[in-house]
């Protein structure tokens, strides 16, 4: 009596190909279970959220306005500011007077917020309370 070796040899043999379908059967069951626990956990804290309005407002003669262009350049009612330093010295000149006047910043839309950003920080630094932002209203309609 012969013994087949042949046989014996193929069942030693490693399985290069993962078996997935335990894998598919757990993410079905998160899936299913996450679906299940995602509405229940969600809690909506329930607030009366502001609406929108748009009121013109007067721009009065002792208001400053700076203007922020799309290559950084800052602008104090038409004329240009040299660098961050003089604008600073100029807003805090005008931070003393009483009525403290209102800043007004209109930035282009197509600058890096960088640009507008350092504007705040300005206004931060030399103590200006009142800051406002101009914008262009959303078209009607």
């Amino acid at each position: 009596m012969g013994i087949n070796l042949s046989a014996a040899e193929d069942e030693d043999e490693l399985v290069a190909a993962i078996n997935t379908t335990p894998l598919v059967d757990v993410m079905l069951v998160l899936l299913i279970i996450f679906l299940i626990t995602i509405p229940v956990v969600t809690h909506v804290v329930p607030v009366e959220l502001p609406k929108e309005r748009n009121q013109p407002r007067i721009t009065k003669p002792e208001n400053i306005n700076l203007s922020v262009d799309k290559d950084g350049g800052v602008f104090w009612n038409e004329k240009r500011v040299a660098d961050n330093g003089a604008l600073v010295a100029q807003l805090k000149k005008a931070a003393v007077l009483e009525p403290q006047p209102e800043v007004q910043i209109r930035g282009d839309g197509g600058a890096p917020y960088e640009f507008v950003g350092r504007v705040v920080l300005a206004c931060q630094r030399a103590g200006i309370v009142k800051l406002g932002f101009i914008t262009q209203p959303p078209p009607r309609g």
